[in-house]
Order: structure tokens, then C-alpha cells, then sequence
């Protein structure tokens, strides 16, 4: 009981600090075990473990050291989240992504496009992964010379163009080749489709859904 408590109240820290949050915050402790909410994502990590780019130094009464990207930091229970320079990467062999739910019971993370950070929403219902031009624009992409297309909305159908992702990193997974396309919409996150998805077996259980990879 105690555990599942412990769970349940890092999940709605979590999602109160909500899945646009940038940087680490210590949520808990348990059990010489510290509770990590990164890049709005929860750990737990034991000193010398990581996750997301970043290790648990040390963890005392009501604080942790981590380390990211060779940039260190203490937390405080509670405290504002600790931006730490240095993107965390694609972790070699990874092959599981854990999103908790979100407020309006979305799945969202952070993650990147071609190296480059942004904000995802699991979207089942979308064929491809979906951007909008300033997201293309921010990160890089050559949208304005790609194939153009339509695309059905509730709103009715849409001119895109469609594109080609070189890598798509959730959590800790890489996944390369990736079709897309980009809208003319202003869109507050990347919609992460079936093309993505795709490629995992999907399995909620309760409030976290599971992406493992297709071997």
C-alpha cells in the first residue's frame, strides 16, 4: 500500500508540474532511492543510476545531487525544477518508453526531431507524425521544398507537405525514418502518430502507457 501510495503521488506531481516542464525536480524519496520528475517525466533512481542524461550523485534528507551533460545541481523537495545544460540522449539499446497520463488523460513527453528538443502528445488517431511550420521552421526542416499534400481534419481537409524525420528520440528511444507531416495549424505539441507508434506494442496499465519496441 505504501508503494502504490508512493506511485500515485509521484504521478500527480508529475502531472501537475505538468509535461512542458524543462529540467529536474525532486519529488521523494523512498527506500535510499530518490523520485525524479525530468523533463516531466517520473524516475527512480539509486545513487550512480540514470535515466534521461541524468545521474543521481547524492541523495540526503530533503535534497539529491544529479548530474547532466557535466553540469551538476542539488535539489530540493518541492522545489523548483534544476535546468541543467546538456541534452539527455537516446540511451544505447533502449527499448521501452514509460509515459505517465497527463491533465485531460493525454499521454505527452518531451523528446526530440533531429536532435533538436520538443513536446509530444501520443496521438492514436493520427496516421503520421504531425508539426506545425514553426516547429519545422525552429528545428531545421526543409518543409517548404517537400511534397505537398492534403489531410483530413474535424475541421476538413488541410494542405501539408510531407517530410521525412531522420530521428525521433521519446524518453530514452531513437527510432530513425519517420514520416510526417507538417500543417499550416499552430500546434502547442508535436502529435506523435502512427508512424511512430507503430512501431511498439502498446499496453496501458492504468495511468502509465507502455511503448515497447517491435523486435
Amino acid at each position: 500500500m505504501r508503494q502504490r501510495a508512493w506511485l500515485s503521488a509521484l504521478l500527480g506531481l508529475a502531472c501537475a508540474a505538468g509535461a512542458w516542464a524543462q529540467g529536474v525536480t525532486l519529488a521523494g524519496s523512498m527506500g535510499g532511492k530518490a523520485l525524479l520528475v525530468i523533463d516531466g517525466q517520473p524516475h527512480t533512481l539509486a545513487v550512480g543510476q540514470s535515466a534521461a542524461g541524468v545521474t543521481l550523485l547524492q541523495l540526503s534528507e530533503g535534497q539529491a545531487q544529479v548530474q547532466r551533460g557535466g553540469s551538476t545541481a542539488t535539489l530540493h523537495l518541492g522545489a523548483a525544477p534544476a535546468r541543467l545544460t546538456g541534452t539527455p540522449q537516446a540511451a544505447a539499446g533502449a527499448q521501452e518508453i514509460v509515459l505517465p497520463v497527463g491533465l485531460g488523460g493525454h499521454f505527452m513527453s518531451n523528446g526530440a526531431i533531429n536532435g533538436r528538443p520538443v513536446q509530444f502528445m501520443v496521438d492514436t488517431g493520427a496516421t503520421v507524425v504531425a508539426l506545425s511550420q514553426a516547429d519545422a521552421e525552429r528545428i531545421g526542416l526543409d518543409w517548404r521544398n517537400a511534397p505537398r499534400g492534403m489531410t483530413q481534419t474535424a475541421n476538413g481537409p488541410v494542405p501539408v507537405h510531407r517530410v521525412s524525420l531522420n530521428a525521433v528520440r521519446v524518453g530514452e528511444v531513437e527510432v530513425n525514418n519517420i514520416d510526417a507531416i507538417v500543417m499550416p495549424a499552430q500546434m502547442p505539441y508535436v502529435l506523435l502518430g502512427n508512424s511512430f507508434l507503430s512501431r511498439f506494442q502498446m499496453r496501458r496499465d492504468n495511468d502509465l502507457l507502455r511503448l515497447e519496441r517491435r523486435r
